[in-house]
């Protein structure tokens, strides 16, 4: 009996190193060099770096002491969100062009579900090259895509052609490129758990397919039955337009490291300030405060307190975060402190999942 899928095109479009991109666009001169966003000579993490500071082993949170180790040619450049936050709306407004089921995954992805389109274009891979070839037209910036049956599928084809290529994964052909596909590129497999499928055998989708749901479940939780489905392409979450976060933060890395909670008292209240303002934006508020201590070793340390009501004031949860920082004793000095709201009351929004489904047997124009 033929698997059953949702009658679905989807589109993964993913922007080719954004932060990079957008500051070498703005400035010429650092085209072609290696150039990592965010961080510094001294210290700090790497938000994200070019492909020639890739070459070198530069990878996005990576300490900056280390990305200069690796490449002592790395050019630091400070990151400008509000200008990334500009440029990543032209884009959305290109995609919305296409259809109005955009999920946005951060300000340089996204999914499109182009089954039915304002375009009338029968095939999703076309609709695809049209998008990248308007993103390079307008904005002079470049991007990659991934075309496929579901979520899952599309974006994990979009990084096989990268960069500024795309790779459609027709429904014929779900099964043989999920079974040859190395189980490190799996999304959603991150490294430790890519060991630990090492130390199991699975090296490829092949091989997880070998296993059953139970052995999965039993060694991965139940993460295992997600392993599970989507070698096999089964994947049924829809696009969904309006996608609402699950945490808002603000968190500051330090020139220098703090040592006194009468320092760390004072960072705290800019944070709580810039929490503040994203919380005002995204108009939300919730009742679990987290503060985040990371020390100079980079070692990590979270702390949490859940309040038996939503809160969005500015006064109640740096107030809260002061007593988690009192909560237990420091174990170093400080590099880093961050602020976060969960458990928002946007999570009582209702859910619709779509329902009409199609066999993969089907043909279904790409």
């Amino acid at each position: 009996m033929p698997v059953e899928f949702p009658l679905r095109k989807i589109i993964h479009i993913d922007m080719d190193a954004f932060y990079a991109s957008v500051e070498e666009l703005d400035n010429p001169e650092l085209k072609g060099k290696a150039i990592a966003v965010g961080g510094s000579e001294i210290r700090g993490v790497v938000s994200a770096a070019s492909y020639e500071a890739r070459k070198f082993g530069v990878r996005s949170a990576m300490s900056s002491a280390i990305a200069k180790k690796n490449c002592p040619h790395l050019i630091f450049v400070k990151p400008r969100f509000d200008r990334y936050k500009e440029i990543s709306q032209k884009i959305r407004k290109i995609f919305y062009d296409y259809t109005d089921l955009v999920e946005p995954l951060s300000l340089d992805e996204a999914y499109l579900d182009v089954t039915i389109n304002k375009k009338g274009n029968p095939s999703a891979s076309l609709i695809a090259k049209e998008i990248r070839q308007r993103i390079f037209d307008e904005l002079n910036l470049v991007a990659s895509a991934g075309i496929s049956i579901n979520k899952f599928i599309a974006k994990v084809a979009s990084d096989v052609n990268k960069p500024n290529g795309q790779k459609t994964v027709n429904p014929e052909e779900v099964e043989h490129f999920l079974e040859e596909l190395e189980i490190r590129k799996f999304y959603g497999v991150g490294k430790v758990t890519t060991q630990k499928m090492y130390k199991l055998g699975i090296f490829t989708g092949a091989d997880l397919k070998q296993k059953s749901e139970a052995f999965l479940m039993e060694n991965f939780g139940k993460s295992g039955a997600y392993y599970y489905h989507v070698v096999r392409g089964i994947h049924n979450s829809p696009v969904k337009p309006h996608r609402t976060p699950k945490s808002v933060g603000a968190e500051r890395t330090f020139s220098e490291n703090l040592s006194s909670e009468v320092f760390m008292l004072e960072r705290l209240e800019h944070i709580a300030n810039e929490l503040d303002k994203r919380l005002k934006i995204n108009k939300v508020s919730g009742k679990t405060v987290t503060l985040k201590i990371k020390y100079s070793d980079f070692t990590l340390n979270t702390r949490s307190k859940t309040l038996p009501y939503y809160i969005a004031d500015k006064d109640l949860i740096l107030e809260t975060a002061k007593e988690l920082l009192y909560q237990e004793k420091l174990e170093n000095s400080v590099r880093l402190l961050g602020i976060s709201l969960a458990n928002l009351n946007t999570e009582k929004k209702v859910k619709i999942e779509a329902k009409k489904t199609v066999s993969v047997q089907l043909q279904f124009d790409f």
